[in-house]
């Protein structure tokens, strides 16, 4: 049997995804959507962790594999970029549905369609110098993985622009500065920072961390009385929930809160 291209562990209510090559193969995103739903599914899941091997987090679309697709299908190419609608968008929607938080651990080279899943996590924690890129123009393409939308969602419409338009490398650095990333560290370190967070996440309140990503996933684009009133909904059903109680319980007490996702 080949090699995984995606491997997954758990360990405290974390379930860690890792990409086992840089680059977008059509076995990779098959694998990859697999584990995401399996994840989804999974109760005993509270955060999940998704990161890279080696010196690339994820570098896009396979082109050797896309480039023989095109060749072997119909004229202009229409059959390997079938793949969007087929397959990659289906995996970005599955990323953004998770109920649960999603940390991404940038351990390098981010580009493309990799800089798109990178931006559906909640957080995100990237080595430091790793280069970003969106890429796309270069290669006589538009966007996918929705990179346009988490780009001006991100760092507005002005610099997505630009970073689309002018496809030139960036590093994590100034992807921090932007707002891309969360956190910066050391290469060395990206892993167990990224593996901090998750745990702490996963320790957390899960109930209302799914509330807040249901209100932040539309809380740009609705009506300010439809975010209200999407508030005011989430907030009654969470206040009748046992981690509220156990939250304000320990807080009167001066005690650390046991959430337990009731």
């Amino acid at each position: 049997m080949p090699e995984p291209t995606v491997t997954r562990s758990d360990t405290g209510g974390v379930a860690t995804l890792t990409l086992q090559r840089p680059a977008l193969s059509h076995r990779l995103r098959t694998e990859l959507l697999g584990h995401v739903r399996d994840v989804a599914a999974d109760d005993s899941v509270r955060a999940v962790l998704l990161t890279g091997t080696g010196r690339a987090f994820c570098v896009g679309q396979d082109l050797g594999e896309h480039l023989a697709e095109m060749q072997a299908g119909p004229a202009g190419g229409e059959g390997a970029l079938s793949v969007v609608e087929a397959e990659y968008n289906p995996l970005v929607l599955a990323l953004a549905a998770l109920r649960v938080p999603l940390v991404v651990g940038v351990n390098g080279a981010c580009a493309g369609a990799g800089m798109g899943i990178a931006l559906a996590g909640d957080l995100r924690v990237a080595a430091s110098g790793a280069k970003f890129t969106t890429a796309f123009a270069g290669i006589g393409l538009s966007s996918d993985s929705a990179l346009a939308s988490r780009l001006v969602h991100c760092v507005g419409g002005s610099r997505a622009a630009e970073l689309l338009l002018l496809p030139e490398p960036f590093t994590a650095e100034t992807a921090g500065q932007w707002g891309l990333v969360h956190r910066v560290v050391p290469a060395a370190d990206v892993l167990a920072e990224a593996q901090a967070l998750a745990a702490r996440l996963a320790a957390g309140p899960t109930l209302a961390y799914r509330a807040i990503k249901t209100v932040l996933a539309t809380a740009a684009t609705d009506p300010l009385a439809d975010t209200l009133a999407l508030e005011a909904s989430l907030q009654t059903g969470l206040g009748a929930s046992a981690d509220h109680r156990e939250a304000v319980e320990a807080f009167l007490a001066k005690r650390p809160a046991e959430f337990t996702g009731r």
